[in-house]
C-alpha cells in the first residue's frame, strides 16, 4: 500500500491535487501528514475527505478492514496533522467524534461515495470519525 500511497501523493501535488485511478474527478481528496505514534516521525497518507462548513471529516474506515487504519492512532496520540488540499496546506487539529453526529457524518460520507457504505458493512467495528479543524 505504501507504494500506491507514495504514487498518489506524488501525483495529488504535481498535479494541482488532482489524481487519476480509483481517484480521479475527486475534489474531496486530501494529503494528511501526521506524527507516529509508535515512531515519532512523519507520515503521509493520502484520503478523501467530506466538507463540513470550516472542518474536513475524516473517516477512519481502513477500506473496511477489521482493525483501525495507522493514521487513527497516530491522531489519539497527537491530532495535530498537516493538511493539504489543493492550492493550500495548512495545520489541523483533529478531533474524534462521538455519536450521533458520528453517524450522520458518516451516512453524509456514504451518499457522497456510496463505497464507504461498503466498508461498514464489511466489518464489525465502529469506523471512527474525525473532524479536522483549521489552527492556522
Amino acid at each position: 500500500m505504501s507504494a500506491f500511497n507514495d504514487q498518489v501523493i506524488a501525483e495529488f501535488r504535481a498535479n494541482g491535487g488532482r489524481v487519476g485511478g480509483p481517484f480521479a474527478g475527486r475534489d474531496t481528496m486530501v494529503i494528511i501528514t501526521t506524527t507516529g505514534a509508535k515512531s515519532g516521525r512523519a507520515i503521509t497518507n493520502p484520503l478523501v475527505f467530506l466538507p463540513d462548513g470550516d472542518r474536513i471529516v475524516l473517516i477512519a474506515s481502513n477500506g473496511g478492514a477489521d482493525k483501525h487504519p495507522a493514521w487513527y492512532y497516530n491522531l489519539l496520540a497527537d491530532p495535530t496533522l498537516t493538511v493539504e488540499v489543493p492550492g493550500e496546506t495548512y495545520t489541523g487539529k483533529a478531533e474524534l467524534v462521538a455519536e450521533p453526529e458520528r453517524t450522520a457524518l458518516y451516512d453524509r460520507m456514504v451518499a457522497l461515495i456510496p463505497g464507504f457504505g461498503e466498508y461498514r458493512d464489511n466489518t464489525d467495528r465502529e469506523i471512527p470519525v474525525f473532524a479536522v479543524y483549521r489552527t492556522n
